[in-house]
């Protein structure tokens, strides 16, 4: 082993040792109680139950609930956010350097924390004093304060408290978005201008094939991220009415906490992270693997 290279393996060992620390040994633990009967009040006693935690889990109609409401939030809240924020990018792009103040201000909720942002659209949303449908009063969208309870109506309260996430997300997908546009390069649009693509054509030709890499990246990360939001929905419903916005995170927050069954709650968030694995397995086959290939 050369010089060099014991450098670059003395440089590289405390990230792995932090690493190892504060996420493998975590997961290990994790993966380690999913095949144990464990009560929080008793940890130390643990039952071998095999793989009926995750039989358990599989077959818990809560669970498929919360997990069909997670992907139902997830694609809302994806769906939105990259089409405003890939609209507000396009936007920016026309501006050009007229732009600037513009993207600062849009950037400014990604500033906010997301229990403040949970706490801002719940005082928005919630039943008949929320300043949301007092403004739909006034735009003469609605007759009443109460025609809508955002929070309180079980079949769109999964709907609402994503708002949420757009509003705190979107201008993270625009910047993302905006970066990109900016490099796309000037000849390739000039190129195709000349051949006659009026501007619908040079978008749709030229610079959404070279965004498709970014969108893809966007789409995988922001669907992850969704997909484990916890905090900006328990701040506004926790859970309610009824386990109507209950998402998966929550269902395991609410069996290890509430309900102190630690090895079903392992279980299903190593379900949980087996998922997660295979939206980034997708993403690599998808997105790098071609890049390198």
């Amino acid at each position: 082993m050369s010089d060099e290279d014991r450098f670059v393996l003395g440089m590289l060992a405390p990230a792995v040792a932090i690493l190892g620390l504060l996420v493998a040994y975590p997961v290990g633990l994790l993966i380690f109680d999913s095949f144990f009967k464990v009560d929080t009040i008793t940890p130390h006693i643990r039952e071998w139950v095999g793989l009926q935690n995750y039989v358990d889990a599989l077959t818990s109609k809560r669970v498929a609930e919360s997990a069909l409401r997670t992907l139902q939030y997830s694609v809302f809240a994806l769906f939105f956010e990259f089409t405003f924020g890939f609209c507000a990018a396009l936007l920016f792009s026309a501006m050009a350097g007229q732009s600037r103040w513009h993207r600062t201000i849009f950037a400014l909720p990604l500033m906010v924390p997301p229990i403040v942002a949970g706490l801002l659209w719940r005082f928005l949303l919630v039943g008949n004093i929320g300043i949301l449908n007092y403004g739909l009063v006034r735009l003469g969208l609605i007759s009443d304060p109460n025609d809508i309870a955002w929070l309180s109506n079980e079949d769109i309260v999964i709907y609402s408290v994503s708002f949420a996430d757009i509003w705190l997300t979107t201008s993270f997908v625009a910047l993302v978005s905006y970066a990109v546009l900016t490099n796309i390069p000037k000849d390739l649009l000039e190129a195709a201008r000349i051949d006659g693509a009026n501007a619908l054509k040079r978008f749709w030709h030229v610079t959404l094939p070279l965004m498709r890499p970014v969108i893809a990246v966007v789409v995988i990360v922001r669907g992850v991220d969704a997909a484990k939001t916890f905090d900006l929905i328990w701040i506004q419903t926790q859970g309610g009415p009824r386990h109507a916005s209950e998402v998966f995170s929550m269902n395991i927050y609410q069996r290890m906490v509430r309900f102190g069954d630690l090895g079903e709650a392992s279980a299903s968030g190593t379900l949980f992270l087996l998922v997660m694995m295979v939206l980034a397995a997708i993403a690599y086959w998808k997105i790098w693997r071609p890049a390198h290939a």
